[in-house]
């Protein structure tokens, strides 16, 4: 059963991409199968406390299997917490709202303080009671989590004039890659290309003219290898250490501010909610130090203006692993965060979670599919393709 549902998934894939004024086939959803593979990931000791947190009307049906292969697992299933399915009725009083998540959130904190993990599934956000009070105590050392979040805050992304797939085909492609990564050559990848970071300058070019450099020196790096044991975990030096990303692919890192220096050239992308053609942004130190556009520069201007001082500045340098989230060469996106193999991330704003220095809460995720990266005299991604 559970090769048939794998196969029906990759056949959904190559039919939706190739094929697409064919009549689409419905994904065959193995829920016992992602729910095994999250425990796996997981990895439970015996009499471990796991909770799960969900948003009603998603993924309902994952969570008796998951709660169950929880129980075989030799873990305690201590159930299940609902977070208010959105969007609000009308004439709910915000204020309220507000006052009784902050509340809530204390409570939870000491409530949850002997828990051992939970798993987010989707639907669940930072912003929900239960799920920051959970970071509060991961802030302390205490649990961890794995971020099941599918297509949560816009997951999937396009390609500048390119179209979307449809729900299926990232379906498909999202739970492929959770049951089918290699995550043992999936992590030895990441720390080889870590290794290299540690010792050498990384540069970052594309072909419409960025050329940044960095160093990372010691600073902390956040593996997406889907490793959420918590042998693992309690090595973690930052907050996202202890959460878990699924499906996984990507190596995320602060570089040393001073150290960022170069232009990232964009393609066609919107800033502000406006869209911007051949913008070039200048960083210096770290900072964003001006910028340049053919069209539309007083929106990305403008979006900048409205953030702290403190928050324009470089973000984080994340490159993808994983082989079956790459983008796709017939009709391309850009599958779960970017996390596919040879796709870079340069973001702008705070990195306080990763380790770095940059404050003010503003954050910008900026994607490219076509670019090199080298670190020293070693090429580890050329066009866009992982090539080591």
């Amino acid at each position: 059963m559970q090769t048939t549902a794998r196969t029906a998934a990759a056949l959904a894939v190559m039919a939706l991409t190739a094929t697409p004024l064919l009549a689409q086939p419905r994904l065959t959803v193995d829920w016992e199968a992602m729910a095994e593979q999250l425990v796996t990931q997981l990895a439970p000791e015996p009499g471990e406390k796991i909770l799960l947190v969900a948003r009603p009307g998603q993924f309902d049906e994952l969570i008796p299997p998951l709660r169950y292969a929880l129980m075989r697992a030799g873990a305690i299933d201590l159930g299940v917490i609902d977070v208010i399915e959105e969007p609000y009725p009308t004439g709910w009083d915000g204020e309220l709202l507000a006052r009784n998540n902050d509340a809530a959130r204390a409570v939870y904190r000491e409530m949850l303080r002997d828990f051992d993990g939970a798993i987010m599934l989707p639907g669940a956000r930072p912003d929900h009671a239960v799920y920051a009070a959970l970071q509060d105590l991961l802030h302390e050392g205490i649990g961890r989590t794995i971020h099941f979040h599918w297509t949560q805050n816009g997951s999937a992304f396009p390609l500048p004039g390119q179209p979307m797939p449809g729900q299926a085909v990232i379906d498909a492609t999202y739970q492929r890659a959770l049951l089918e990564t290699d995550y043992a050559g999936l992590a030895g990848a990441q720390r080889r290309f870590v290794d290299a970071m540690r010792g050498g300058e990384v540069r970052v070019t594309s072909p419409l003219g960025t050329d940044i450099r960095f160093r990372i020196g010691d600073r902390p790096v956040n593996f997406g290898d889907g490793n959420a044991a918590k042998e693992r975990t309690d090595q973690g030096v930052i907050l996202i250490d202890r959460e878990i990303e699924l499906p996984s692919g990507a190596v995320r890192v602060a570089p040393i501010e001073e150290s960022v220096n170069g232009v990232i050239v964009f393609p066609p992308s919107q800033w502000d909610g406006r869209p911007v053609t051949g913008l070039a942004v200048r960083i210096e130190n770290g900072r964003v130090a001006g910028m340049t556009a053919e069209s539309g520069q007083e929106a990305a201007e403008g979006e900048l203006a409205g953030v702290p001082e403190e928050a324009r500045a470089f973000r984080e340098f994340a490159l993808g692993f994983n082989p079956l989230l790459a983008v796709p060469a017939r009709n391309p996106w850009i599958p779960y965060y970017g996390y596919g193999a040879g796709i870079v991330r340069l973001s702008l704003g705070d990195n306080s979670e990763l380790g770095g220095t940059v404050t003010g809460g503003y954050v910008r995720w900026n994607f490219f599919t076509d670019t090199t990266v080298t670190v020293g005299d070693e090429v580890w991604v050329r066009d866009g393709q992982l090539v080591r």
